[in-house]
């Protein structure tokens, strides 16, 4: 009965308001309680409604005040347009593959391994000694921990034949994960209006990243042998560029691995034209039926600048990633990285260590290898049963994607917003292109979560596809 008499008279003084100036005195609590014969507690309960949609604000020792409406002036930033000039790069918002999703959605565009793929129990055992140690309180050395620093060329040099002269921990830099590592590369070896080479499609963040250092991307057309050489050539003499950035082994997206030939035949054109090979080896531990190759293996004057990152194979949180350069390149980029973030969290630089230096990491990785051609494997036989019309060209041999390409005519943009909405996300291949896509594509990640939805998701795709082209041919 209170809160019925509390809403009548609110409603009653919501009538009083509408027709009251700003700043009008309510009757008092009194007055209220004997005009409406209810309790003093039932009218301040219809005060209190009234407070808190906004119309009456209450002053202690005076009453209960009509509120002031104040028109709030929209800002004005415009002045910001001006100040900051034009964009290095257009704006598109946050990448597909950062996106969160809700746990019910069937997850084909992440760009990250699921927590099932990951060595759980060695990370927080190795962040929980890591907090312990001297890593959580002192400043590690600029250029990465020595020990780590060690590692990550022990791990290049047990690639290199005897002929090569091998990387040593010198010629390591300990970075805060790989894009960052990009970014530094990017501005300190080619740097604002210089060329540089990409693959074409090829990872969408070193695109960013070079993008806004400056540079100026030139496309060089790749498929599931890697970068065609004539062309590679020619982009090198047309433009004088000096920094080639390509992913030798399980490209993102195409999943594509150089063989020994293309790795050599690259090599060869780098050094003929006096230039880097930027060398993202990100997907190093994703291999399924074939190892990695690093082309860094096969250098020793210099020419090759090796990424290598942790971060998705160890943990997202343990974002550590290594740089091996030699000479003065070498240098520039740690005096980039320098001047951007110092140094890298000793903690999460001591984590990564102590995880891949346990006995439980080559174990974790062999039984990643079987996990990954499972998952693999079972998104290729959905796609193939239920989606038939996005074609996977190549079947790769490691790494966490399929790269399939759509029928003519397809409208990628719209089918990823069909998809989403019957609660399927994926990548549509747009961002991975350097400049115009060559046609329609998308990007299907296996290692992502619940692999048993993988056929469902297959099949709503399938779908979507199959009313995409009977409304494209209605149409005609």
């Amino acid at each position: 009965m209170n809160n019925d008499s509390s809403s009548r008279i609110a409603a009653s003084l919501n009538d009083w308001i509408s027709g009251a100036a700003p700043g009008s005195r309510l009757p008092s609590t009194r007055a209220l309680v004997a005009e409406h014969k209810v309790s003093p507690v039932t009218v301040q309960k219809a005060l209190q409604l009234l407070t808190a949609r906004g119309l009456v604000e209450s002053r202690p020792g005076s009453g209960t005040f009509v509120r002031s409406v104040r028109t709030a002036r929209p800002a004005d930033y415009g002045w910001q347009t001006a100040a900051l000039r034009s964009p290095k790069a257009p704006r598109h918002g946050l990448p597909t593959t950062l996106r969160d999703t809700p746990n019910d959605t069937i997850a084909f565009h992440s760009g990250y391994p699921d927590s099932e793929l990951l060595p759980v129990r060695a990370v927080r055992a190795a962040l929980a000694r890591a907090s312990r140690s001297d890593a959580a309180l002192s400043r590690p050395p600029a250029a990465g921990l020595p020990e780590l620093r060690s590692w990550f060329a022990q791990e290049l040099r047990a690639a290199t034949p005897a002929s090569i002269t091998p990387p040593t921990p010198s010629d390591v830099l300990v970075l805060p994960g790989s894009q960052s590592g990009l970014s530094a590369i990017f501005r300190a070896l080619a740097g604002s209006g210089q060329p540089v080479l990409m693959e074409s499609p090829t990872y969408w963040g070193a695109i960013l990243a070079a993008t806004q250092a400056g540079a100026t991307i030139i496309p060089v057309p790749t498929g599931a042998d890697g970068p065609d050489p004539e062309a590679l050539a020619r982009a090198f003499e047309e433009t004088g560029a000096r920094l080639f950035y390509a992913q030798p082994n399980y490209a993102n997206p195409t999943g594509a691995q150089w063989d020994a030939e293309r790795r050599e035949q690259v090599l060869d054109i780098v050094r003929a034209h006096g230039a880097f090979l930027v060398e993202d080896d990100w997907a190093h531990d994703f291999g399924i039926n074939t190892s990695p190759a690093p082309v860094a293996a096969q250098d020793d004057s210099g020419h090759v600048v090796y990424l290598r990152s942790l971060t998705k194979s160890v943990s997202p949180s343990i974002r550590v990633a290594a740089v091996i350069a030699r000479g003065p390149a070498r240098e520039r980029i740690l005096a980039d990285q320098g001047a951007e973030s110092m140094y890298v969290s000793g903690l999460l630089q001591a984590a990564a260590l102590d995880v891949v230096t346990q006995p439980a990491w080559q174990t974790h990785l062999r039984g990643l290898r079987h996990q990954l051609q499972s998952r693999r494997d079972l998104l290729l036989t959905s796609l193939r049963r239920h989606a038939p019309s996005a074609h996977i060209d190549h079947v790769p041999k490691g790494g966490l994607n399929l790269w399939a390409r759509l029928p003519d005519g397809t409208d990628v943009e719209q089918l990823a917003r069909d998809c989403e909405a019957n609660g399927v996300v994926i990548a549509a291949g747009n961002e991975w292109f350097p400049a115009e896509p060559v046609g329609p594509f998308i990007r299907l990640n296996y290692a992502g979560p619940n692999p048993s939805a993988f056929p469902e998701g297959a099949r709503i795709l399938g779908g979507i596809l199959e009313g995409q082209t009977l409304e494209g041919a209605v149409t005609v």
